[in-house]
């Protein structure tokens, strides 16, 4: 992996080779996505406050495409373009839509023939990378990321490329992991091992200078803890590996030895609530921002805008 540009803010030295690898199959990543769902209803819920009627929309790390059908439902008329560095993930996002358009046809062509022309396109599903999009500039009205910018090392050069494409008074709307994630787990393996088994994940308010330093206009970070219970350690680690595995370049490159690993569970069984369950702390960063008018012309002259006063 190549190393980032001097004074770039980095949320961790993650491999991005590593994080596509970890989501190169969609099966092993699916035990993890009832928390992805529940993040993206409540995204919508904020959006929902938002009046806008996006005509190009994008959804950046789309994974398997379950957020592009909410958001053609909630914006019929747009385009939506999802997008994704694993192609597996999108090659299950396709296989989907195909599924569903298939079924949708079937239906309308059975009770509703004449009405088969206006069925809904399905959503177009790119593979790249959230710091290089293959987009043109001020291509989109509406950026849409749930749960994904926390894998990538370099959001401050992510905001600044998202900024690139979203058109002016363009909303940019995301989550993401905040630090109290996955504490338990950080707290047992320390207890065993000084390597670093997850990630560190950004505050919020770091979120915030990066989008103001990135050009967006008064972002609104807002942040609420999810706690997930289980009933077994194994079921806990399972979810875990689920949401990615640990994707840190400096992570530690061989296995536990077997006292380790008999202490590791010692150390979570330790965390175990009155009730018996087995405690896995989310900390779910919201932001939204917009992208504002330019204050300059491209060759540095100062834009003043004239409003008539109201008689």
């Amino acid at each position: 992996m190549s190393s980032p540009p001097s004074g770039a803010a980095q949320s961790a030295p993650i491999d991005i080779r590593r994080v596509r690898h970890l989501f190169a199959a969609p099966e092993r990543i699916a035990e993890s996505d009832f928390l992805r769902r529940e993040v993206a209803a409540r995204m919508h819920e904020r959006l929902a406050l938002v009046k806008i009627r996006p005509g190009a929309i994008l959804d950046l790390g789309c994974g398997e495409g379950a957020d592009l059908a909410a958001l053609q439902q909630a914006y019929a008329d747009a385009r939506i373009v999802g997008l994704d560095a694993a192609a597996a993930m999108l090659e299950t996002a396709r296989m989907r839509q195909q599924s569903a358009r298939s079924s949708m046809k079937s239906l309308m062509s059975k009770w509703l023939p004449a009405a088969i022309a206006g069925a809904p396109a399905r959503s177009e599903l790119v593979c790249g990378d959230f710091a290089q999009l293959p987009f043109a500039s001020n291509a989109a009205d509406l950026i849409w990321s749930n749960l994904a910018l926390h894998w990538h090392p370099q959001p401050d050069r992510v905001f600044a490329e998202w900024r690139r494409v979203l058109r002016v008074d363009g909303l940019l709307m995301f989550s993401c992991f905040g630090p109290d994630t996955f504490k338990e787990l950080r707290t047992a393996f320390a207890a065993v091992d000084p390597a670093p088994h997850a990630l560190p994940f950004v505050d919020m308010h770091d979120f915030g200078d990066m989008l103001v330093n990135a050009g967006f206009s008064t972002p609104v970070m807002d942040m609420e803890t999810i706690t997930v219970t289980y009933e077994s350690a194994a079921k806990l680690f399972a979810d875990v590996r689920a949401w990615g595995g640990n994707p840190l370049a400096n992570r530690r490159r061989g296995l536990l030895g077997r006292n380790s690993q008999r202490r590791l569970i010692e150390a979570v069984d330790g965390m175990r609530r009155p009730d018996g369950r087995l405690p896995l702390t989310f900390e779910v960063v919201y932001g939204h921002a917009f992208r504002p008018a330019p204050r300059t012309t491209s060759s540095g002259e100062a834009v003043v805008r004239f409003e008539p006063r109201r008689k």
